[in-house]
Order: C-alpha cells, then sequence, then structure tokens
C-alpha cells in the first residue's frame, strides 16, 4: 500500500563499518518493511493473559494523523529490533565543496549514534553504520539549485537530490541491503544550525524514488553542526542524528512551535542539543525495547499499586499507563541519571499525558510538572530548565480532577524502585 509521505522538521532549540553491536533480543513492535523490504520477526503467542491485560492500554493509532504515537507503528518505516543496516553517504556540491573528508565528516555521528542506540535500546537494536563509499559524493548541482530550505517539501527538490544521490552512488551500493539512510550533507552547504535547522527526514514514504529495486522511503539528511558554542560538540554533537533516525522508527517530533514547553529534555524527539537525553518508556515500549511483561496497565477502577524501576536500568517493571481513552492516557516511570540521561537534576517519577490524535510537533505527549513555575533544577545550555524538576518525588501526588485520576509516589525503595498507587473511578 502507499504510504503518505512524511516531512519532518525541527527548530532550534536554545565499505567502512562504524559501530557494530551484539545482536539484539526481543520481538519487533514496529510494523515495517524497511528499505530492503525485510519483514519483521514473526509475532510471538498472540493470545495471552499478559497481552490481554494490556489490550486497554495500548492506545490506538488515528487515521489521518501523519505520526501518530498509537499502537501498533504502521508499515512502512524502519524495522527498531534485531540488527539494522544504515547506509551513511556523504555529500557535497559544485558550489559547496566538502570541508575536511568525508570520514571526518562521518566520524562526527559514529560509533557515537550506534552506541546511544544500544545503550537506549538495552541491546535490543543493534544498529549497524556502513559507508561503503569512503570519499564526498559529488552532486551535479549547485545546492542553491535544489531549492532546499527549512520546511522544503519532498516535491521537487528533495525528490530530484536523492534521485542525484542514488545515480551516484549506484555502481558501488546495493540499496536494497540497507533499511535506512543516512546523508551526511557537508556542514558549510546551508545556514549554520544556530540560525536554522536544515536536518530534516522522510519516512514512510512508499513514492519515493526506486534503487535496486527498493524505494528510498526511510532517509534522513543530516545539515551544518548543532554546536552552541559550549565546547560539548564532540560530546553531544551527533544527537541530531538518533532524533532524525527516530522519525525512520516512526517516532513524531514532541516539541511544537514554542519549542520544548510541553516535554523538556525528557526525550530525545523534543530536544537533541546539548547535554545527552534518552527517550521515554512509551517510546521505547512502542519501538519494542520493552517487553510487555515490563508494562503495568492501570485500566480497572479503584486503587492499584506498582512498583517501578528506573528507565535507565535494564529489566525490571518499567512503564505503568492509565488509559482514558482509547486515544488517550497517562504513561509513569522512573527516570534517574543513568544510562543516556545526562542531564537529570530530580530524579524521581515522570508523569506525562500521551494523545495519539494529536499530531507530530502539536504536542502529541504533554509533561506533568511536579513543580510548576520553579523554574527548574538546572542551566544546562539547551535543556529546558522548567521542566528539569517536573518529576514527582516520595508523598508528592499528581492528580487529574476532571479524569478521577491519581497517580501518588509512595516511596522509593533501597534497590532504587519506586512505589507508586493509581487510583481511579
Amino acid at each position: 500500500m502507499t504510504q503518505t509521505r512524511h516531512r519532518i522538521r525541527r527548530p532550534r532549540l536554545t565499505g567502512a563499518y562504524i559501530g557494530l553491536t551484539a545482536l539484539a533480543i526481543g520481538v519487533t513492535a514496529t510494523a515495517s518493511t524497511g528499505i530492503s523490504g525485510r519483514g519483521q520477526s514473526a509475532a510471538g503467542p498472540v493470545a495471552t493473559t499478559v497481552e490481554s491485560a494490556l489490550a486497554p492500554c495500548r492506545i490506538a493509532g488515528t487515521m489521518g494523523v501523519q505520526m501518530s504515537e498509537g499502537m501498533p507503528t504502521p508499515p512502512g518505516y524502519s524495522r527498531s529490533t534485531g540488527e539494522v543496516r544504515a547506509l551513511n553517504l556523504m555529500i557535497d556540491f559544485p558550489d559547496a565543496k566538502g570541508e575536511g573528508t568525508a570520514l571526518d565528516r562521518l566520524a562526527e555521528f559514529f560509533p557515537q549514534t550506534s552506541d546511544w542506540f544500544r545503550t537506549s535500546s538495552y541491546g535490543r537494536l543493534a544498529y549497524r553504520a556502513e559507508a561503503p563509499i569512503r570519499t564526498w559524493l559529488r552532486m551535479p548541482m549547485p545546492f542553491a539549485a535544489y531549492g532546499i530550505e527549512r520546511g522544503s517539501s519532498y516535491e521537487p527538490g528533495y525528490r530530484q537530490l536523492v534521485e542525484h544521490i542514488a545515480k551516484a552512488a549506484d555502481a558501488e551500493v546495493d540499496f536494497s541491503r540497507y533499511d535506512l539512510i543516512n546523508i551526511l550533507v557537508t556542514p558549510n552547504a546551508g545556514p549554520s544550525a544556530l540560525d536554522t535547522v536544515l536536518s530534516v527526514t522522510f519516512s514512510g514514504n512508499g513514492e519515493a524514488p526506486m534503487a535496486d529495486g527498493v524505494p528510498l522511503s526511510n532517509t534522513s539528511f543530516v545539515y551544518s553542526r548543532q554546536d552552541d558554542g559550549s565546547g560539548t560538540y564532540r560530546e553531544t554533537g551527533y544527537r541530531v542524528l538518533p532524533h532524525e533516525n527516530g522519525h525512520v522508527f516512526g517516532l513524531p517530533d514532541l516539541y511544537t512551535s514554542d519549542g520544548g514547553n510541553t516535554v523538556g529534555h525528557w526525550d530525545i524527539m523534543s530536544e537533541d542539543w546539548g547535554a545527552n537525553n534518552d527517550l521515554m518508556g512509551w517510546h521505547k515500549w512502542k519501538l519494542g525495547w520493552l517487553d510487555s511483561t515490563q508494562i503495568s496497565c492501570a485500566s480497572k477502577s479503584g486503587t492499584s499499586d506498582h512498583v517501578l524501576t528506573p528507565l535507565a536500568v535494564e529489566g525490571g517493571m518499567k512503564l505503568a499507563f492509565v488509559p482514558l481513552s482509547e486515544s488517550v492516557g497517562y504513561a509513569v516511570e522512573v527516570r534517574t541519571r543513568a544510562g543516556n540521561d545526562e542531564a537529570v537534576c530530580r530524579p524521581g517519577v515522570l508523569v506525562y499525558k500521551v494523545d495519539s490524535d494529536v499530531d507530530t510537533g502539536h504536542g502529541p505527549v504533554t509533561v506533568s510538572d511536579s513543580s510548576g513555575a520553579s523554574g527548574g533544577c538546572t542551566r544546562r545550555p539547551n535543556v529546558h530548565a522548567e521542566l528539569s524538576d517536573a518529576p514527582f518525588r516520595p508523598g508528592e501526588t499528581f492528580t487529574d480532577d476532571k479524569a478521577g485520576i491519581s497517580i501518588s509516589v509512595v516511596g522509593e525503595l533501597r534497590d532504587g524502585s519506586y512505589q507508586i498507587r493509581v487510583t481511579r473511578p
């Protein structure tokens, strides 16, 4: 079935084989054929007690929503578990010749990106980055001739650029071998990321140009450098790529036109500048990085207790979900300064609403701030300060009076887990 073309754009918010990780375990949750047309792994037992109990918490996607938070992710996106092969092509232009070597540009993103995905997925995503062409791939037209600007549509400029890339690489690349493509553009093509962010992803695009018998349907473009001048670029500049690849796996943008004020630095799909951060537990479940046995569904009336282990620590119960309707619910998880979460300054229980009716870039996720209007607990560059102290601590309670929901943090256990209590009508 033909997939809708997806255009993802982000505002600024304040060959060679790279980084092969161990093959992943677990079952794919993201429906996908990927660039290569390879299907997802076979499903496990269909009717289990656990799956039945979780059914009310698997809020569904909505027709017409371009990139929904609902489950399951529709076909057309790249697989998100097991071995994922990423083709990396470094390109330049007659009017913007490559700065340094193409492998220098590649090294800005790898092995960091592969390591980030290994850590975030608990080893379930083995991100295999390959660069069969080790030099700059020169485009036949000047950069300006493609008409690429912030928010540019796929037609006609990007389609022409993808066609030119495929033609230039065809002699050395078998596109059917890869699940996704990263186009790493020479940083001197286009404006600085400090002025405008051009980086963009076209995902689930079944109408993309064909090469080696497959559509180049999941392609991320990275421009310029996300260097805020703080001296951390070598450690943090790569993070634009995990963000863009998040779209290739079917994840929406969590920022809005106002920036990161609905989610802050609690998910890389919200803020990817500066200090490292992880994905939310909902996204990890959606991507197949959490098992069904690690999700606790609070769908029944009355009071229920849930013990959650920190999201950054492998194993244990990770996410409690409180469904409000077929498309909306509250997710509850424990966030600590560990793993990919570098900037956490107030560990605790993060509560956020997920709405699958809301499209990418319009606020499909909203974090509840336990310390509203406090100004936050961090002053790190490019970290949304106000929401930095959002997690709830023992003795604190989140309430939704309209829905009659309360989520209380009963206490922190010696092993770092938190006990929470959900009350619903």
